[in-house]
């Protein structure tokens, strides 16, 4: 019962978020700056996880294909396949609803419980559309850009790690990650991508939002939009993949 009290609350937020916006022009200005605060400010860890992500899935690869039949452009192949399919889409979006997501319910959380929410409702302003709106869309847009230099940047390390290491040559390597191309693996991790950036936003500010009590409270509420979120990150990954690879 407990569960879908929440789920109720959460749909119902939801449908109070997506009401017409008294201001357009503010809400733009807004879906700017949050755009640049939730995303271009994890443009270093995803710089970084990326990189490394791609060297050790290459050193991996290369570890684990030793038989003389199997080509060594199948290193490249592997760590492109492994970086667009799920590496980028689904390891980033994990770290982002860690960093991303924390933020957003500690700030809706603090904004709850020093009643900056209740002065917005006196004020004749929709709080959940005009704190949670611009969060929910700034996401839905940045992290698939972020998700795009994450792939390039993955496929660099593994190249890098490959020729560095003496396992596999740069001609090779890049054969290998332009054989097979499918294309539409792209848009997959790109829808992946989007919906999972809607689940970290909404639940992260469902959490913020409903927080009572005090700092303590923030913290918890912190703690479960990075854990909600991530759980459901991992369901609609199945359900996704299900769906759009089957």
């Amino acid at each position: 019962m407990r569960l879908l009290d929440e789920i109720g609350r959460y749909l119902l937020l939801l449908k109070q978020v997506f009401k017409r916006p008294e201001n357009e022009r503010i809400y733009l200005r807004r879906i700017i700056f949050e755009m640049d605060r939730l995303g271009l400010d994890s443009l270093g860890i995803v710089v970084i996880i990326s990189v490394f992500m791609g060297a050790v899935l290459c050193i991996q690869m290369a570890f684990n294909i030793e038989h003389p039949l199997i080509p060594l452009y199948t290193i490249g192949l592997s760590v492109r396949e492994s970086i667009v399919l799920e590496f980028s889409p689904t390891i980033i979006s994990l770290i982002l609803a860690g960093k991303v997501g924390s933020r957003i319910a500690s700030e809706i959380g603090t904004m709850r419980i020093t009643e900056q929410i209740d002065a917005l409702e006196i004020m004749g302003i929709n709080p959940a559309a005009f704190l949670i709106f611009p969060k929910i869309v700034a996401t839905v847009f940045i992290n698939p850009i972020l998700i795009i230099i994450s792939m390039f940047l993955g496929v660099f390390g593994g190249w890098l790690a490959g020729v560095t290491t003496g396992l596999v040559s740069s001609e090779v390597y890049i054969y290998g990650i332009q054989s097979f191309f499918i294309p539409f693996n792209i848009f997959y991790a790109l829808i992946k991508t989007a919906v999972f950036a809607f689940l970290i936003s909404s639940i992260s500010s469902y959490f913020g939002y409903y927080t009572k009590g005090g700092a303590l409270e923030v913290g918890t509420s912190s703690t479960n939009a990075v854990v909600y979120s991530s759980i459901m990150i991992i369901v609609f990954n199945l359900i996704l993949t299900q769906l759009l690879l089957t």
